[in-house]
């Protein structure tokens, strides 16, 4: 972690002008800007900063690393509830986050699935998820295809100790309204099987260069990281 290369209410002033194009474009799609969860994004930014993101009206906050996280979160103050961990997750740290954060957004494989669900039924949590989608089919990124979705989604529905609140997405550069419509597309044919227990209406995409047609195309939550708080080292 290095130290905040923002001036004193820098994150405060950010925050809300990222706040008012949120309710810009969710109003020119017809959304409420209430719709849409700013999530800030941690990964390598120190806890004071953190700090202000979540005093001026952050949403949520996202973790990518699990060492980072234990390292900086007794700082932040907040519920863990409003706490998501966003990045690779390996099944021996689960134990670091269970019932600590609020939800897992990066649920990549069946395998993470099955061991969330051991962990969590251990620990006496109905653990929130959301289900990542390679949706540009790219090797150098984790997550269910397209085409596999349905069975998976199908497959983690039956956990007992999982609750499915949507999918999430990091979209390949360029294209964002041919990669958002699909990801939209997904979520409402998902939405169409009504699986017991499973809500699919939560579309995590969108991140500092793409999240306004994100919101146009139904973005439920929006993962703000260099656009909050400066380039990250």
């Amino acid at each position: 972690m290095t130290k905040s290369l923002l001036p004193k209410g820098e994150v405060a002033r950010r925050l809300q002008r990222i706040q008012a194009a949120i309710a810009e474009e969710a109003a020119n799609a017809g959304r409420g800007p209430g719709e849409v969860a700013l999530m800030a994004v941690t990964k390598t930014v120190p806890a004071s900063s953190v700090r202000e993101a979540l005093l001026a009206g952050a949403d949520l906050l996202g973790e990518s690393r699990v060492q980072e996280f234990r390292e900086k979160s007794q700082f932040y103050r907040c519920r863990w509830e409003k706490i998501h961990f966003i990045g690779h997750l390996q099944t021996n740290k689960i134990r670091d986050i269970i019932n600590r954060i609020g939800c897992v957004e990066s649920l990549d494989s069946l395998r993470l699935a099955a061991a969330l669900n051991s962990q969590a039924g251990a620990a006496c949590q109905k653990l929130p998820v959301f289900i990542q989608v390679n949706i540009g089919a790219e090797d150098a990124k984790g997550g269910f295809l397209p085409e596999g979705l349905a069975d998976a989604a199908r497959q983690i529905a039956e956990m007992e100790n999982l609750s499915i609140k949507g999918l999430m997405a990091i979209p390949p550069k360029g294209g964002g309204d041919l990669w958002f419509g699909r990801m939209r597309e997904l979520s409402e044919r998902l939405s169409a099987f009504a699986l017991p227990g499973a809500d699919f209406s939560g579309l995590s995409m969108g991140m500092s260069a793409d999240f306004r047609p994100a919101v146009r195309f139904g973005a439920t939550i929006v993962r703000i990281g260099s656009g909050l708080f400066g380039p990250r080292d």
